[in-house]
C-alpha cells in the first residue's frame, strides 16, 4: 500500500511540474481551464500479461468508445511488470470517465481529478 501510494505522488508530481501533454491540454498555456473539461488521473491494476495484446486496433477501440462520452484518453504511465497503469484523462465527469472504463472492460482502482497544471517556468 504505501508502495502504490509512494508510486501514485512520484507521478502527480511528474505530471504536476513536467508539460507532459503530447495533445491539446483541458488548460491553455496561461492555465485557463478549457470549460466543461476536466482532467482525472486514474489507476488501474491488470493481471499479469494483460497489457500485452495493446496494439493500435486495441487502442482505436478505446478512444472510440470512449468518444462516445465525451472522454479522451491523454497519456498512461506502467509499471515495470505491467500490472499497474496510471491513465491521464479528460472528459466532462468522473461518471463520464468511470463509465468510458466499465464500456471498455478496463479496471478502475481510484479516479482522481487534477484541474492544476504547473509548469516549471
Amino acid at each position: 500500500m504505501a508502495k502504490s501510494i509512494s508510486t501514485l505522488l512520484a507521478l502527480v508530481a511528474s505530471l504536476v511540474f513536467a508539460n507532459a501533454f503530447a495533445t491539446e491540454p483541458a488548460q491553455s498555456a496561461d492555465g485557463a481551464k478549457a470549460p466543461g473539461v476536466h482532467r482525472y488521473l486514474i489507476e488501474r491494476t491488470f493481471p499479469a500479461g494483460a497489457l500485452a495484446g495493446l496494439d493500435a486496433a486495441t487502442k482505436a477501440k478505446v478512444n472510440s468508445n470512449n468518444a462516445t462520452l465525451g472522454v479522451r484518453w491523454i497519456q498512461s504511465y506502467a509499471n515495470a511488470d505491467k500490472t499497474k497503469t496510471f491513465c491521464v484523462y479528460e472528459g466532462p465527469s468522473e461518471a463520464a470517465v468511470r463509465k468510458a472504463a466499465q464500456l471498455n472492460g478496463l479496471p478502475v482502482d481510484s479516479v482522481m481529478e487534477v484541474p492544476n497544471t504547473l509548469l516549471p517556468k
